[in-house]
């Protein structure tokens, strides 16, 4: 037993009441034990209304002082967004609320009765006793700046992820009536190929045009940049096709559409990211952040919408684990297991972490430095995945040493002594 768990069963003293409730978009049932896990009353429910929430609190206060209890602590387990509500009300209540692992949930509800049956009244019951046990953890509700980032971040990941369903719909589209289009255009968000794709988007349109025609749309376009080569190069593609031709017509249109959706969702995101920007400069901390080469805005206010204010951390480690990249070991008797990383955190902060790790080893020199000394010593040497985790844990590193000392990145001390003569030994 660790020594994090130790302290949250000590801190489940005989005068505190243990509530465990089963949240439901519209009805949470609750059960309440003591310390010894013994029942104190019997399962109740309650709607997700204040009415309810106002009378719950009630009935729980006055179950507290019917048993001589001194406090009351809450657990649940977060179940998609409807666990907020209550939450943000019992905090506004000052009742303590903490969270347990649904995957603890679905594993402990066998070990009472020995069945796979679940209920609503059960699960509550199970929460209650993980929570006995210091099976929990506590809840961080973002406030302020920072509950605006982590909004302001899931929004901007929604939409990039609908941008790009729609794009892979226009890939489509082009692969199956002018596959030939993108040996032309490399990058279709160009001018000259979005206007081209809204207008004369497959070949019997392009033919039609001829390549005077050809160059008067790509002037219409742009003012320069209207190559003839280009020109010569689109009219052959169209002349030479294997594009399907059978319902082109119809095909235009939904290209029509899916373009008018991309430019749309674009407009969003950069709306998203204007507004990051701006409430990135309200945390007071954000100078220090985009001073790390290849951060920028966007991956800075993931990075702060996710863990809050880095401040309420006592170390990296807290920040690493609350990432998930804490290592854990699977072994047994003779067999040595492999060390992976634990995968039990905030799975959007790890995925931003391992993205900006990508981009530092491409164009930030220390990191670099550190991956290529990483996969290429002597001595154990690393994958590149696994390099890559070490980059993202030194991202976080770097990020909460400049927090906290209200410090400039600075290259020549980012590594340290000690890690330049390795890498120099190298």
């Amino acid at each position: 037993m660790n020594k994090s768990q130790t302290e949250k069963i000590m801190a489940i003293s005989p005068k505190v009441m243990i509530v465990g409730v089963d949240i439901a978009k519209k009805t949470h049932w609750a059960r309440v034990i003591n310390h010894a896990g013994i029942e104190l009353t019997k399962p109740f429910s309650f709607h997700n209304t204040k009415e309810d929430f106002i009378r719950t609190v009630v009935k729980l206060e006055k179950l507290r002082e019917e048993n001589g209890m001194e406090q009351i602590i809450v657990g649940m387990e977060p179940t998609g967004h409807y666990w907020k509500g209550l939450a943000w009300y019992l905090k506004e209540s000052n009742v303590p609320v903490v969270m347990v692992n649904p995957y603890h949930v679905k594993k402990a509800k066998e070990l009472d009765d020995n069945t796979q049956t679940k209920s609503d009244r059960k699960d509550a019951l199970v929460i209650a006793k993980l929570v006995k046990d210091g099976r929990y953890s506590k809840v961080y509700l973002p406030e302020g700046v920072y509950a605006e980032l982590r909004i302001l971040s899931n929004t901007r990941v929604q939409l990039k992820s609908r941008f790009n369903g729609v794009k892979n719909v226009v890939i489509a589209i082009l692969d199956e009536y002018f596959p030939e289009f993108a040996n032309v255009f490399k990058n279709l968000r160009g001018k000259i190929a979005t206007y081209m794709l809204s207008n004369h988007p497959f070949p019997k349109h392009i033919t039609e045009l001829g390549i005077e025609g050809i160059l008067v749309e790509f002037k219409k376009a742009v003012m320069r940049g209207a190559s003839l080569k280009r020109a010569k190069k689109l009219l052959e593609a169209a002349n030479n096709s294997i594009g399907v031709k059978a319902g082109s017509d119809s095909a235009k249109i939904k290209l029509k559409v899916c373009l008018d959706e991309l430019a749309f969702y674009q407009n969003q995101i950069d709306e998203i990211e204007k507004e990051m920007s701006q409430k990135l400069k309200e945390t007071g901390i954000s100078e220090y952040i985009l001073s790390f080469k290849c951060i920028g805005v966007v991956t800075a206010a993931g990075i702060l919408g996710e863990l809050g204010d880095p401040k309420r951390f006592d170390s990296w480690e807290q920040v690493r684990k609350y990432a998930g990249f804490n290592l854990v070991e699977d072994s047994s008797g003779e067999r040595k297991g492999k060390t992976v990383v634990s995968k039990r955190g905030r799975a959007i902060l790890r995925n931003i972490l391992y993205q900006s790790a990508l981009v530092m080893v491409a164009k930030n020199k220390e990191m670099k430095a550190l991956y290529h000394y990483l996969i290429d010593r002597k001595n154990n040497p690393l994958s590149k995945k696994q390099a890559l985790v070490v980059i993202a844990i030194k991202i976080i590193k770097v990020i909460m040493a400049l927090v906290n000392k209200e410090q400039m990145y600075n290259s020549e001390k980012v590594l340290g002594d000690y890690r330049k003569e390795q890498i120099k030994a190298a």
